[in-house]
């Protein structure tokens, strides 16, 4: 008997619309060597993240960590590259705890089978210019893969779709900080270049205080202790992934 379709699946569009909205971003100038890592992606979610974030994050950094670096302060550089590695070590263990208290409710109820995609998955060969890109592209695959988890969960009731909901806003809003922050960092450094230039052409203003300038750093370097769109630390809704997703030692005393 012929196999019958009775149900239309994705061939690939969803990868071409979400690819159509990806961030255009100019590399022709970035002269830096790339290291080639073969990533997949197969959540809405992830494939998302990655298209519209993840290439923005890339040039900012090459502006911070290279362009800035050679006219500015090593030093106001170094707080600003700490700053962001300390964002992404919060999101990642978020994400980490989230993952293990998945895998701990799938063992205690016992769930043995992973929801899984029926769209294509999105396989990129990611060029990575930098330790910071290369951490924040491991923070998107762990988004990645906490996503089908966390469906699978809701499915079998285990965890109510509110408390999902309000777990993936949380963690996508961490991840999403990290990029903001490399902008708006970027973005204070290229003023305070500005400055420079302008005080270069503008002998009167060499002889002043350097207000313009003073201003533009401390901005930039400033909010490394807080967040460009809200605050650094994880939002209250993130703060419940332990009530959502409970460790797996808690788990073992309830199932007990």
């Amino acid at each position: 008997m012929a196999n019958v379709e009775i149900v239309k699946v994705d061939q690939g569009g969803a990868n071409a619309r979400i690819l159509a909205r990806e961030a255009k971003v100019d590399f022709r100038r970035v002269e830096a060597a790339s290291l080639k890592i073969a990533t997949r992606f197969s959540s809405a979610e992830g494939k998302r993240m990655f298209v519209r974030m993840f290439n923005t994050l890339q040039l900012n950094m090459h502006f911070i960590s290279v362009i800035a670096r050679t006219r500015l302060d090593h030093d106001d550089i170094g707080r600003i590259e700490t700053a962001l590695r300390g964002r992404i070590d919060a999101a990642t263990a978020s994400l980490n705890e989230a993952i293990d208290g998945a895998e701990a409710l799938f063992k205690a109820h016992g769930i043995t089978s992973l929801a899984s995609y029926d769209t294509v998955p999105l396989d990129v060969d990611v060029r990575v210019l930098s330790s910071i890109s290369r951490r924040f592209l491991e923070v998107l695959v762990k988004l990645d893969q906490l996503m089908p988890l966390l469906q699978t969960l809701e499915i079998h009731e285990v965890v109510s779709a509110q408390a999902v909901d309000t777990q993936r806003a949380g963690l996508k809003r961490q991840v999403r900080d990290i990029a903001n922050g490399a902008r708006s960092f970027a973005t204070g450094l290229r003023r305070r270049m500005n400055a420079l230039d302008a005080r270069a052409t503008s002998p009167e203003d060499a002889e002043g205080p350097d207000d313009e300038h003073g201003a533009a750093i401390g901005e930039a370097v400033d909010s490394t202790t807080r967040a460009p769109d809200g605050p650094a630390e994880p939002p209250p809704s993130a703060g419940r992934d332990a009530e959502l997703l409970p460790a797996p030692a808690a788990v073992a005393a309830v199932t007990e």
